[in-house]
């Protein structure tokens, strides 16, 4: 059973009603329309209690092939702080798993097209985990090396957005960390 959560500011308002067929209207298009939908939908899935599923869409929203042109982005930037908000506002007893975990492993797994670019937006989340939930311990059994902060910014610089990485140290230093459920 699903427990209901606030709305995100940081997200566009959702339909009433969406499902996982909603990304199925873009085709094989992971352009500026697919965004959107990728954040409405994760949108739609929090308000309805689902916080893992959630972060997910934001993982294939920072994974659409959008431009810094493009009005979406103007609108709705890299979804970092929604992405920081989510990992601070999941209430105790609302499933979320262990995201530092989650993104350790998407970062060291992510394939073409534009594979630096997604590989450190993931670590760049990893770091927001990091930081608001430092309770959460990395996989022992996954033998990877985890970056700086100063490397994802630098990585960020070479391979996202112009502003990214302005944008993600930005919301990393409004960061603050949560309690650890006893």
């Amino acid at each position: 059973m699903s427990v209901p959560l606030p709305p995100c500011p940081h997200l566009p308002p959702p339909r009433q009603q969406m499902d996982w067929r909603s990304f199925g209207e873009h085709g094989p298009k992971r352009d500026a329309d697919f965004y959107l939908t990728a954040l409405e939908y994760g949108h739609y899935l929090w308000q309805r209690g689902f916080a893992a599923r959630a972060i997910l869409c934001l993982d294939r929203a920072m994974g659409a092939e959008v431009h810094a042109t493009d009005a979406a982005l103007q609108t709705w930037p890299i979804p970092y702080s929604a992405m920081a908000w989510f990992l601070t506002h999941t209430p105790e007893g609302v499933f979320i798993g262990n995201p530092r975990v989650h993104f350790q492993h998407y970062a060291d797994r992510l394939k073409a097209p534009r594979r630096d670019q997604r590989r450190w937006r993931a670590w760049a989340c990893w770091a927001l985990a990091r930081r608001i939930r430092p309770h959460l311990h990395a996989d022992p059994r996954h033998q990877v090396i985890e970056p700086t902060e100063d490397e994802i910014a630098n990585a960020l610089d070479a391979y996202g957005l112009p502003g990214e990485t302005v944008l993600w140290r930005h919301v990393l230093g409004g960061c603050e960390s949560v309690r650890a459920p006893l």
